[in-house]
């Protein structure tokens, strides 16, 4: 047995299916033992088939995936110390509370009396004494959830796999369930791993969440961290409310963004880099412009950074929750516990260490292509019009990368006016415009800044003007 302090680890998997799709592309993450790790994202993200993977039910097409040390990539998932929890609890319908609990033992012949008793203390981890001899259709969702899992770690497992235990719950239900969750990890002192797309499911539970999309893990920490230090705008995005605004990095501890410099506590970002910003609701410090409508002292410059109008006003039961619209033109989410009234004018403050400064993914769309005659260039498997002067700079058939800004892609309402087709796949709004993701029907990718209103799932078509593709010689 090996002394890694690592119970499971997953070294560079990726899992492709047979019709060529990658549903997991390149993962790898380390769990210590005792930990409860939830996997989080969104539906076809990947994360149940890596679950899966963990537990033996899909092999991964490539990479490693050890237990305790020892390479499991290839064994069966009797031959792992490991038991999943399955989200339709897949109970035995014929037999009663006891007979479900007690049937993986059954099968390995163990001693009646041996069985009972670990039966009745499996049963009472999950508060499920009294329900020996109940028939499981005539129990609640929240109950065969318990049995679901009191079968699973009646054979004392290493790790226990969840996979989205308590999507079948009421609100409720699902807030007591993850309470005892959490009393049972600690009772059983063993390691978790928990999928789940419900963001504060996996705030709750969690000494660690993997943050998961389209097969690759975005970022990987304590429930803290992953809430207060987003690595990028999915995650922030995804995690609770967030203001997500472009940026520009002018120096180490000074960001602009909103047509103002803020002071901030990060570093290392270069001088005059485009960045996004990230700041809470509730980080806004907000009060009335009828309070105090001037600068605090005679001569002095007024902390307030911010100024707008109150757009809308939402009580939450706890806190009331703001649209701000600045005399910038940005409309910015803040949350405060005191009612602020629509058409209100107010004045708003966000300390240095409220903003969270990350990295941009990528800063304009990039293609490689062919330049064609009469003043046009092949990329993506169509020729697309460029500049007279683009296109003199280059000779036909040389090879050329290509940039175009986000908000020079034109989208069309009707499909067949683009020279591609695509769909809208993501939605990010920036203050005052919105960044969308949109798939060709080829699978390629363009990133769109837009002040136009598009719903997820649209189609569309894509258009851009010859004057917006930049073609530059290929670096060898």
């Amino acid at each position: 047995m090996s002394n890694s302090r690592y119970i499971i680890e997953v070294k560079h998997v990726s899992k492709e299916f047979e019709d060529g799709t990658l549903v997991l592309n390149d993962v790898s993450l380390q769990v210590e033992k005792g930990e409860f790790v939830t996997i989080l994202g969104p539906s076809g993200c990947g994360k149940t088939t890596l679950l899966r993977c963990i537990a033996g039910f899909q092999v991964a097409t490539s990479g490693d995936i050890l237990l305790n040390g020892e390479d499991v990539t290839e064994l069966p998932p009797n031959k792992r110390s490991v038991n999943m929890v399955f989200q339709k609890y897949a109970l035995f319908p014929h037999l009663n509370v006891f007979d479900n609990v007690a049937f993986g033992l059954k099968l390995k012949k163990v001693d009646r009396n041996e069985i009972e008793k670990r039966v009745r203390k499996a049963l009472k981890i999950v508060s499920m004494s009294d329900y020996e001899l109940r028939d499981v259709d005539s129990l609640s969702g929240g109950q065969q959830q318990r049995v679901a899992i009191a079968r699973a770690i009646i054979n004392e497992p290493e790790v226990l796999l969840l996979d989205e235990p308590l999507s079948a719950l009421d609100r409720k239900m699902r807030a007591d369930m993850q309470l005892e969750l959490i009393e049972m990890h600690k009772k059983l002192g063993i390691t978790f791993i928990y999928v789940t797309h419900d963001q504060e499911e996996a705030l709750t539970l969690s000494d660690r969440i993997v943050v998961m999309k389209d097969g690759k893990i975005q970022q990987i920490g304590t429930p803290t961290e992953i809430y207060n230090e987003p690595q990028n705008c999915f995650v922030a995005d995804f995690i609770g409310e967030s203001n997500i605004l472009d940026a520009v990095m002018v120096k180490d501890w000074l960001v602009h963004f909103c047509d103002h410099d803020f002071e901030c506590t990060d570093a290392g970002f270069g001088t005059d880099q485009e960045v996004d910003v990230v700041i809470r609701p509730e980080d806004f410090y907000i009060k009335s412009l009828s309070t105090n409508p001037s600068p605090e002292g005679e001569g002095e410059k007024s902390p307030w950074q911010l100024r707008g109008e109150v757009t809308s006003c939402i009580f939450k039961g706890v806190h009331y929750e703001m649209l701000i619209l600045t005399e910038e033109g940005y409309e910015l989410s803040v949350r405060d516990y005191r009612c602020f009234e629509v058409g209100e004018k107010v004045q708003l403050l966000i300390k240095p260490e409220d903003i969270q400064v990350m990295q941009k993914e990528c800063l304009y769309n990039t293609f490689q292509g062919t330049v064609l005659e009469d003043n046009q260039v092949e990329f993506l498997d169509e020729a697309w019009d460029v500049s007279e002067r683009t296109a003199d700079r280059f000779e036909v058939g040389e090879k050329v990368d290509i940039e175009v800004d986000f908000n020079h892609i034109n989208l069309q309402d009707d499909e067949e006016d683009g020279v591609l087709c695509g769909e809208v796949k993501s939605i990010l709004y920036k203050g005052d415009h919105y960044h969308l993701t949109v798939v060709t029907d080829e699978g390629d990718l363009f990133y769109v800044d837009t002040k136009d209103i598009w719903d997820k799932g649209d189609r569309v078509g894509i258009k851009i003007a010859p004057s917006w593709i930049r073609l530059y010689k290929v670096e060898s």
